[in-house]
């Protein structure tokens, strides 16, 4: 027990290494290259710290670090932290390694709140309208698909699953209904945003995103021993005592609220609630204790080193983050899949 609890520990110390070495790689490389040596003076000296004070930055390589990269790069932890642990939650109450955030109709919900900003006008008037509207449709969806779910106080996940699936095609058919009353110019601009995408992120995407993100995940992490107990099964759970429905809704909620915040803020980004808890759980076993943070350290690693790949891979042009999270992330989901439908045939 001892020599598992200290692999853990020095797993996780490794995911925070590799996720500082990842943030200086997005800092560095680009269009226009930097010296981590000047990328790392930029930070400290606008932070004020007694580090690197002595060097001299120019004027672009202050306003490319700190007001264009830094950000971005935040902005792509606390998403990338946020799909990671919510991920791991979800497949915990699904007990399905297939399970990601996008089931209970959040991206959908999402969707259409977007398109609905975008139809009414909202969008162009507040760079706040198009989040606020993502994520009070994420939120909604949630809240129908739970309400459509549950029967006498109880939510069987597979109903919920169902419901889920079912709220998702609903909107789907209203997101798709509103795109064919929209001009070519907002049909772009919902595809821009749907596609998923850390370009154009800002301070203020840093501080609407930071709250949230990191209130839901360290109420996951504080709630990680009770989902233990939840995916041994609903029998298990009653019979040490605990309230099955509510902490199953309280974990359901607290990651829909995490998911909903991250897809207002980046778009929808797939693959990394998929693919990193799993990747998470083969490595370091299926306690959530250690699972959640490392799956948290594991999106935000893989979230921002695909933002970095796709801004150097076609200069000058940038893959959208988006799409290097699919083209990454669909060939462990295909091998994951395949090896699935073996275990259930063989």
């Amino acid at each position: 027990m001892m020599l598992k609890r200290e692999y853990s520990s020095v797993a996780l110390l490794f995911l925070l290494g590799l996720l500082v070495v990842v943030g200086c790689f997005s800092l560095t490389f680009g269009q226009i290259d930097v010296p981590v040596q000047d990328a790392m003076a930029v930070v400290t000296q606008k932070l004020q710290l007694p580090l690197l004070q002595e060097v001299q930055v120019t004027k672009e390589q202050l306003a490319v670090i700190w007001y264009i990269r830094l950000p971005r790069m935040l902005v792509g932890m606390l998403v990338g932290g946020a799909l990671g642990a919510s991920g791991a939650v979800m497949q915990g109450i699904f007990s399905n390694p297939l399970a990601d955030p996008g089931l209970i109709g959040i991206s959908a919900g999402a969707a259409t709140g977007a398109v609905l900003s975008i139809a009414l006008g909202t969008a162009t008037t507040s760079m706040f309208a198009m989040p606020a509207f993502a994520f009070c449709g994420s939120i909604c969806a949630v809240c129908l698909t739970v309400f459509l779910a549950m029967r006498n106080g109880k939510i069987p996940v597979m109903t919920l699953l169902l419901a889920g699936v079912a709220v998702g095609m609903l909107l789907g058919a209203v997101t798709s209904g509103v795109l064919t009353f929209m001009n070519e110019q907002k049909l772009q601009q919902y595809l821009f945003w749907m596609v998923g995408g850390l370009d154009y992120r800002r301070w203020e995407h840093v501080y609407l995103a930071a709250g949230p993100v990191l209130g839901g995940i360290c109420i996951m992490l504080l709630l990680a021993r009770h989902l233990n107990i939840l995916v041994l099964g609903e029998t298990e759970a009653k019979a040490v005592g605990m309230p099955v429905v509510k902490f199953r809704m309280g974990l359901l909620f607290v990651s829909a609220m995490t998911t909903a915040t991250s897809v207002c803020v980046s778009g929808n980004i797939g693959f990394v609630g998929l693919v990193i808890p799993h990747m998470m759980r083969m490595l370091l076993g299926p306690d959530h204790r250690v699972l959640l943070p490392a799956s948290a350290l594991g999106g935000a690693i893989f979230l921002v080193f695909c933002y970095s790949l796709g801004r150097i891979v076609m200069p000058p042009a940038e893959v959208r983050v988006g799409i290097m999270t699919a083209l990454l992330g669909s060939p462990y989901f295909l091998y994951l899949l395949r090896k699935m439908q073996k275990s259930v045939f063989l």
